[in-house]
């Protein structure tokens, strides 16, 4: 049902996080059926684009990545995003008491799941990186994916809307947080030695 529930949201989020509510996935559960499979999509993609594809600035010579540079670098990428949905999953239950939520079972994970579905799915253009096309896909995926938050919080955690409405702003100020910490945590990978290898 999780792979159901990922387009249903692309085309009735409504109904379809009233499904998601009524049918309480575990965690195990919803990784196994959802997460694992989806977050594959701009790993690979991206996999695909560093190494076969390449990229050009402007009149510049195609740049790519070579295979073992681009297998760390999306694995690690890959990685990231499960722990990043599990981690945003935990810091959602952990509020919800803060903002009076009905629902006791935990559905923080779930719901970071399913707002990063749009993210998951523009993935796929990461086979071509171009820097100006991946910026305005990605813009639109963010853009829906906030939607789903701020549409699907309430009804799943079962509050009424204008908590829901403070509540999906500190969820999403945590995700930004989030990211600006993985942007460091990468400075200091790279300066490991696990960072890009170019190949002409």
């Amino acid at each position: 049902m999780s792979l159901t529930h990922s387009f249903g949201l692309l085309t009735h989020p409504d109904q379809e996080w009233e499904a998601i509510r009524n049918e309480s996935e575990t965690t195990t559960r919803l990784y196994l059926g959802h997460i694992l499979l989806l977050a594959l999509i701009p790993a690979a993609a991206g996999f695909y684009g560093t190494t076969q594809v390449g990229w050009q600035i402007g009149d510049g010579q195609i740049t790519r990545l070579s295979s073992g540079s681009a297998l760390q670098l999306s694995v690690l990428f890959y990685a990231a995003m499960l722990a990043g949905i599990f981690v945003l999953g935990k810091f959602i239950d952990f509020f919800a008491a803060t903002y009076d939520a009905v629902e006791r079972v935990p559905r923080g994970v779930a719901l970071a799941a399913y707002t990063a579905t749009p993210v998951f799915l523009i993935g796929v253009i990461a086979a071509y990186p171009n820097i100006w096309v991946n910026m305005l896909a990605g813009l639109v995926a963010i853009s829906y994916a906030v939607y789903l938050l701020y549409e699907g919080l309430p009804i799943l955690m079962k509050i009424p809307e204008d908590r829901g409405f403070m509540f999906a702003s500190a969820v999403l100020t945590v995700g930004l947080v989030m990211f600006v910490a993985l942007m460091a945590i990468s400075v200091v990978i790279w300066s490991m030695g696990v960072g890009p290898v170019y190949v002409s």
